[in-house]
């Protein structure tokens, strides 16, 4: 097979036949940079909570895969043509749209009223797309207005019909599972036959906030089963880290390694109802 790319977490490769292998490494990533050391099964569970969450969003959007491999992280799927928008989804405010409605009263150009603070329900979900910028660089949120220019009319009412659709569908899934899904973001492109399809993952602890719902109180950084944890002991004077300072993170130690490892178990038995095994 033919390497094609390596990313934060997947690597892709194109077979004899024209479709892709694309293999979920144990790998984890904040703040632009890729950690050390991995995360035991981070892979194996990516893959099989994606694999699932395509299932139950069938009737929503198509998507890229063809078949599971019996190694439990790689998938093969069918190429796109990917869209040059990142597409995101929230339904609570926190992270980098905490920050920007700080700052603005505003999310991606979307007005929200005043008042609301860290984690608090949004009065709809809203469309909150960013660039896709390359390794190592920061994704900068874009409005609305901007899709369109980049990708015109049509296809940027697409891309926030489906990705609000994704998100109402995971979140309600969610919900009812004790699980509130605070925003996630989703890859779509086009197939050989022109019609904008779900790829890479969806609805994971890498591309989404999964908060435990019985814990959820706005004002307060959260609890959560995602790598907001690993983003939170960085931050921590634990870590020693400055992220200003220009260098790479320390390495996770082994009790913050353990615990994010347990966090992505519970996030896939809780969604799936299913134990896991590696």
């Amino acid at each position: 097979m033919k390497h094609l790319h390596s990313g934060k977490v997947r690597d892709l490769y194109e077979t004899d036949d024209g479709l892709l292998l694309m293999v979920a490494s144990d790998r984890i990533s904040a703040f632009d940079h890729v950690l050390t050391p991995d995360i035991p099964d981070k892979g194996v569970i990516l893959t099989k909570l994606s694999t699932w969450w395509f299932e139950q969003l069938a009737d929503v959007v198509p998507n890229h895969l063809v078949a599971a491999r019996d190694d439990g992280r790689s998938v093969v799927c069918r190429p796109l043509r990917m869209v040059p928008v990142e597409c995101v989804a929230r339904g609570y405010l926190a992270g980098s749209g905490l920050t920007d409605y700080r700052r603005t009263g505003e999310v991606s150009g979307v007005p929200l009223p005043p008042g609301l603070e860290e984690g608090s329900r949004l009065p709809e979900p809203i469309f909150t797309p960013s660039t896709k910028a390359p390794q190592g660089q920061h994704d900068e949120p874009i409005t609305y207005e901007q899709v369109v220019a980049m990708v015109g009319e049509q296809t940027a009412a697409e891309l926030r019909r489906i990705t609000l659709a994704v998100y109402e569908r995971g979140a309600e899934i969610a919900r009812e599972r004790g699980i509130i899904v605070a925003d996630t973001k989703i890859e779509l492109g086009w197939d050989s036959e022109g019609v904008l399809t779900l790829g890479d993952e969806v609805l994971t602890p890498d591309s989404s906030r999964f908060w435990p719902l019985d814990e959820w109180r706005p004002g307060r950084s959260q609890p959560s089963f995602d790598k907001q944890f690993v983003r939170d002991w960085l931050l921590s004077p634990e870590s020693g880290w400055d992220r200003a300072s220009g260098e790479a993170p320390p390495s996770l130690p082994e009790d913050v390694v353990a615990r994010t490892r347990r966090r992505y178990v519970d996030a896939y038995e809780r969604l799936t109802g299913l134990s896991f095994t590696a």
